[in-house]
């Protein structure tokens, strides 16, 4: 999987880039900071994930200069090349200005000149991305694990990007109802409609989520062996808000573990379980106003030699368990689609100490298209640079490094 050509109007720093990428040379892209190196980047995740990495509001991607135009707008396009053949995947963002002067944010999606839903471009653009602060892996907060699940299973499964669009339409939905059932503005009658919808989509989450670990672990194990000479166990340990069971009933044995990352349950097992314990919280639910129970509050730990890498672990131990598990991601995303995604590496290799910096680097250029940023060309070993393309990011401009030939397509 590879973009072929990237081309942006108004998005972030650029006012207008033409971009063709190279596919089989890894591209560092070099300049001082707030230069638009970060922007490139951001912009082939969000053609991949509909989302950005850095920010929660679409409006933020729009180049501030336009906005005293009548219609302020962003516009991303790539051309993907990979197994399912050649897509041209294009994203609007656009500023819809009213009578009265107010504003309303429309997205809109087209693969192939066609307008699309947002969920059709899954699969057509898959990208790992990893940064300095993927740190809160181990030391954030659980919303920055769960972040973590959603984002790389979204980009590869259809109905996981359902799911938990339904999810996170009716979560807020349930909360309101049990606030005002609290209030006896409502009847707990009335939650039926709410948890059935809540069980079907969060089933499909918990599974999904148990699933993608338990694959993802034994690629980050050897990994991490690897980084530490053998000599610390890396495993993950997903938990989940409430602890579906094999036989239903709530009870554990050796021989029969619930929900862990040796015996999968599926959708269909959990939801009865997710059912009846909405049923057993619903009383404190409604005395608190939320849902206590779900995908929501699920939790994913990374362990060191079975001690929590969060609450033990030293920085170093943190930054080889995130490196670890973000390969794994990589060669994950590889076996659930067929090829290799797209690595985008963000500032990452100064965070990085010498050993690490090389067995990153020595894993790059093997298949997968990269893209790098740094404002420290001289960290890089020759060797990598000298089979590396160096572009210099300037002002939302892209040239050739003086050792690159110039050519008509940057």
């Amino acid at each position: 999987m590879h973009v072929e050509h990237l081309s942006l109007t108004n998005f972030r720093n650029y006012a207008r880039l033409e971009v063709t990428l190279p596919m089989e040379r890894p591209v560092v892209l070099n300049g001082s900071n707030a230069q638009g190196k970060t922007s490139l980047l951001e912009a082939v995740y969000y053609l991949a994930a509909s989302r950005s990495p850095y920010t929660a509001s679409d409006r933020q991607l729009i180049h501030w200069r336009t906005e005293g135009d009548p219609m302020p707008f962003a516009r991303l396009a790539a051309d993907v090349s990979g197994s399912s053949g050649f897509n041209r995947v294009e994203m609007a963002l656009v500023l819809e200005r009213a009578a009265d002067g107010s504003q309303r944010f429309k997205k809109t999606v087209r693969i192939n000149g066609a307008e699309k839903r947002v969920m059709d471009v899954v699969g057509l653009l898959a990208v790992v991305l990893f940064l300095p602060q993927d740190l809160s892996l181990i030391e954030g907060a659980p919303v920055e694990r769960r972040r973590f699940m959603d984002s790389t299973l979204s980009q590869v499964d259809r109905d996981y990007v359902q799911a938990l669009a339904v999810y996170e339409r009716i979560l807020p939905q349930r909360n309101a109802l049990l606030k005002r059932i609290a209030d006896r503005q409502a009847g707990p009658d009335e939650l039926q409609y709410w948890d059935e919808q809540l069980v079907t989509s969060g089933s499909v989450l918990i599974a999904a989520r148990q699933r993608l670990l338990r694959e993802l672990e034994t690629s980050a194990q050897q990994a991490h062996l690897d980084l530490t000479g053998r000599r610390e166990v890396l495993t993950l340990s997903y938990q989940p808000s409430f602890l579906p069971t094999v036989e239903g009933d709530g009870q554990l044995s050796f021989n029969l573990p619930g929900l862990d990352l040796h015996r999968e349950l599926d959708a269909a097992a959990i939801a009865p379980q997710f059912a009846d314990r909405l049923k057993a919280e619903r009383s404190e639910s409604i005395e608190r106003g939320m849902t206590l129970c779900g995908p929501h509050r699920d939790e994913l730990r990374l362990n060191i030699n079975n001690r929590d890498a969060g609450l033990y672990g030293s920085r170093g131990q943190s930054r080889t368990a995130v490196m670890a598990l973000k390969l794994a991601e990589l060669h994950w995303m590889r076996d659930r689609i067929g090829e290799w995604p797209v690595l985008l590496l963000d500032e990452v290799i100064a965070e990085l100490d010498a050993s690490r910096r090389a067995y990153l680097l020595d894993r790059i250029g093997g298949g997968a298209q990269t893209l790098l940023t740094t404002a420290e060309l001289e960290i890089f070993p020759p060797a990598f640079l000298d089979r590396a393309v160096i572009w210099q990011v300037r002002d939302g401009r892209i040239e050739p490094a003086a050792s690159e030939p110039k050519g008509d397509s940057l």
